[in-house]
């Protein structure tokens, strides 16, 4: 009885040492993955970004995006947001780039990309989604620091830069409105869905519902002829959920 007992003991144990030897693998390769990948994003980042002195001896950073347009021409502008790890390249071809990186290959990161409904040119809003990478805060997982108040207070503005007849033009948003919402729901709001407004009530009606689902007032606001600039990723206190911080140009 006891030598059978004994048996189990061992068993256990060794399924144990199996379970943690398994889950360290996994937790390393995610982890070493995560590190490649990162410096895959830095290289991109030094491609299109060169600092330079000011006459009054400040660093100043200059983002060009001809070589990496040369790269891949599906880039359509540069993502970023001061004091956070958003700091990529936006891709617009349908839903390739979702694990995919600038060089098409896959990447268990993807890249950011623009809603394949949106003219980089024309469109009232540009829709962009960014996967939410939970262990490291990398593409748009620090959308998440959003929910602080504090945090908004800090990232207030967001800069996204468009290549213009070979000239890297900056354009900056002002963020006003952070919200939850839900997705494939049929009576979710379908913020995505928006890129030009038909009229001025239907510019308005989006940024009432916007606000009605806001996390916290910001004090901000749009009106009819303003340009916006969503970005959306995952959120997951709820199924199927998103944050979605939305700003307009200034």
């Amino acid at each position: 009885m006891r030598k059978s007992k004994n048996i189990f003991i061992i068993l256990g144990i060794t399924l144990l040492i199996v379970i943690l030897a398994i889950s360290s693998y996994f937790f390393i390769k995610q982890v070493l993955e995560n590190r490649n990948l990162d410096k895959q994003y830095e290289d991109i980042q030094d491609i299109v970004t060169t600092n330079t002195e000011d006459k009054n001896e400040d660093i100043i950073e200059i983002i060009d995006l001809n070589e990496l347009y040369k790269i891949n021409s599906d880039l359509v502008g540069w993502i970023k947001i001061d004091g956070t790890r958003i700091d990529y390249p936006v891709m617009q071809n349908e839903d390739y780039y979702l694990r995919r990186n600038i060089y098409k290959n896959y990447s268990y990161y993807g890249t950011p990309y623009l809603a394949r409904y949106c003219d980089i040119k024309n469109s009232d809003n540009l829709v962009i989604y960014g996967h939410h990478i939970n262990n490291n805060n990398a593409m748009f997982g620090e959308l998440e620091n959003y929910k602080k108040k504090s945090f908004y207070n800090n990232h207030k503005y967001i800069k996204f830069y468009t290549l213009e007849k070979e000239l890297t033009v900056e354009h900056v948003y002002e963020v006003i409105v952070i919200f939850k919402t839900v997705v494939y729901s049929d009576n979710s709001f379908k913020y995505y869905s928006f890129n030009n407004a038909k009229n001025s009530q239907d510019f308005n009606d989006y940024v009432s519902m916007c606000k009605q689902l806001q996390l916290y007032e910001t004090g901000k606001t749009a009106n009819y002829g303003d340009k916006l600039i969503t970005l959306s990723t995952c959120e997951y206190s709820r199924k199927n959920g998103r944050i979605v911080v939305v700003a307009k140009e200034v």
